[in-house]
């Protein structure tokens, strides 16, 4: 651990980013940007496969989520980008201002066969604390909001019925919202498998890192072998 941490802050010195504690902010310094470009292209959404199902939610910032979504068995992959806004095509920058009306989302590609719906939505309640209103953590802001994009009447319930069982665990109300889906816009390239990619970033050591770690823990028996 004392390596781990040593290597982490020698890397944000080097990079540039030891202030770099919250997820809305740019992830490279233009000096690191000049050597290392940033991919600002969008990324593409993958073609569902027959017998696949797709799920959509929405946990804060999507680093994360995208992470504890990949670590299910039967998903086969989760895509990070926006959902719930008024902007077509937003880019993080947009989506950063509060005024697109978009959350940070993740849009999950699974099989039903190997995990239901109940327990993407259980996992979804795991990897997040759904009682904090339009915030996560350090992350504050609407587009960091707790919500459930239902695409049936069916979704619809069996999301508000983890609600109902969610609530019991905790003191406050749960603030999660349950929308009904529209359009799910994938977020640019160097947002993807961020989470794995940036192991030394201070934000996913000190932030992401410990709810990924509490949702290993609660779902366990639901995970990938790694």
């Amino acid at each position: 651990m004392y390596w781990k941490n040593t290597l982490i802050i020698l890397s944000l010195l080097v990079s540039g980013n030891l202030l770099f504690v919250a997820c809305n902010q740019t992830p490279t310094t233009a000096a690191a940007e000049a050597t290392n470009p940033v991919d600002t292209r969008l990324a593409t959404l993958p073609v569902l496969r027959p017998g696949e199902a797709v799920a959509t939610f929405g946990g804060g910032c999507f680093w994360a989520t995208e992470e504890e979504m990949k670590l299910l068995k039967g998903v086969r992959q989760v895509v990070s980008g926006y959902a719930g806004g008024d902007l077509d095509y937003p880019t993080y920058e947009q989506v950063g201002t509060d005024q697109t009306g978009h959350a940070e989302s993740v849009q999950v590609y699974y099989d039903p066969t190997v995990i239901s719906y109940d327990v993407l939505v259980d996992a979804f309640f795991a990897g997040h604390d759904a009682t904090e209103l339009n915030r996560q953590g350090p992350d504050r802001g609407k587009h960091y909001r707790s919500v459930a994009f239902y695409r049936t009447p069916t979704e619809k319930a069996r999301i508000e019925a983890a609600i109902r069982r969610e609530s019991v665990h905790h003191k406050a109300p749960i603030v999660t919202q349950v929308v009904p889906f529209t359009a799910f816009y994938p977020a640019e390239r160097y947002h993807q498998g961020y989470y794995r990619q940036h192991p030394y970033s201070l934000y996913i050591h000190l932030v992401s890192e410990p709810k990924v770690d509490k949702f290993r823990e609660r779902m366990d028996g639901r995970l990938n072998e790694q």
